[in-house]
């Protein structure tokens, strides 16, 4: 039988054990991993691997030798509790073993937990699944987490009593991630915090956050955005000393500067037009971005944006040009504007 989205959230954590096996498929191989994970994990716990209470094989495993499905589902082991039965990869070419395995199945042999990537309605090995009463198949999409399935991984990781504001910001940056890479985030951010009392802050968030660009670029960039022309020469020299490429340094002014005529332009004012930007600002960066997009206002961006796409160009060029000197001149040129 299919399973909802959310029954999926459920059964994943607390599973029913009386249940023959699951499917669980989707286009995003690593949102079907982590599921296929928690599932594992609930049915046999930590130690379920070395009690050999779990037997792991791969669809090209079962194509080859298909009476080793059902050897590993009546196996009985040294240790008591719940077994399963893991087949990654599986294909339609599977559904008829699969059907058979399924219709076979009694009370005390292994779940199968089977995982597939993306199947249409019409998939065999899916209509394995979904037309056996004891048999599960759930679909895992690919649309942004919901507020459940964040909860849910913040208490995994051990962050519990989040203060509201925070607790945005983490929403934020579920949604904008990988499901991996969000996990391992909040396995660092619980990490950090260690034995810290003190409640979550965006500082925390940012300390352990993936960075998308480097840190003296992302510095330089802001020192135009807030009109430091002193500080920005300096900035610009050792950028140039690091090799940093003209090209790269323009497309980063233009995402940043883009951003913040998004952020001016906002009905809903700049804080929450950065809070929705994909991925997200948030933290100290954030704020010190909402004060840029504040001091600019959109219709001065406007033509800023227009400068920069000029630069870009000519950057492109297949003519000659001293091209660092071209992006110091419209750096400088940008950052002398912020008070006029």
């Amino acid at each position: 039988m299919k399973l909802s989205p959310r029954d999926a959230g459920k059964f994943f954590t607390h599973p029913d054990t009386s249940r023959s096996g699951i499917l669980i498929f989707g286009p995003d191989a690593m949102r079907v991993a982590l599921k296929r994970q928690d599932l594992v994990k609930a049915l046999i716990g930590p130690e379920g691997a070395n009690e050999m209470r779990l037997t792991r094989m791969s669809g090209a495993d079962l194509r080859r030798d298909p009476a080793a499905l059902d050897d590993a589902l009546k196996a009985q082991g040294f240790f008591p509790g719940q077994r399963v039965v893991l087949v990654e990869e599986a294909t339609d070419g599977l559904a008829k073993l699969m059907q058979s395995a399924l219709a076979e199945w009694r009370e005390g042999d292994a779940m199968i937990v089977a995982t597939a990537g993306q199947l249409n309605t019409r998939s065999a090995l899916r209509k394995a699944f979904e037309a056996d009463r004891r048999a599960l198949a759930a679909a895992i999409y690919t649309d942004p987490a919901s507020r459940d399935e964040i909860e849910a991984e913040l208490a995994k990781a051990g962050l519990r009593d989040i203060p509201g504001p925070v607790l945005n910001d983490l929403m934020a940056l579920g949604r904008a991630l990988d499901p991996g890479d969000f996990r391992q985030t909040l396995e660092k951010l619980a990490l950090y915090k260690g034995s810290d009392e003190a409640p979550l802050s965006a500082e925390d968030i940012t300390a352990v956050a993936p960075q998308d660009s480097d840190a003296d670029l992302d510095e330089v960039v802001h020192l135009v955005a807030e009109g430091s022309v002193q500080a920005l020469g300096d900035a610009m020299q050792k950028l140039g000393s690091q090799g940093a490429n003209p090209t790269s340094l323009c497309i980063s002014l233009m995402r940043h500067f883009r951003l913040l005529y998004m952020a001016a332009a906002d009905s809903q004012g700049p804080d929450a037009a950065l809070s929705r930007a994909r991925p997200p600002v948030f933290g100290p960066r954030k704020d010190r971005m909402a004060r840029q997009a504040r001091a600019w206002g959109a219709n001065r961006l406007e033509p800023v944006l227009g400068l920069i796409t000029d630069t870009d160009l000519m950057l492109r060029s297949p003519r000659p040009l001293p091209a660092m000197a071209l992006v110091e001149r419209l750096f400088i040129r940008i950052a002398m504007q912020h008070k006029h």
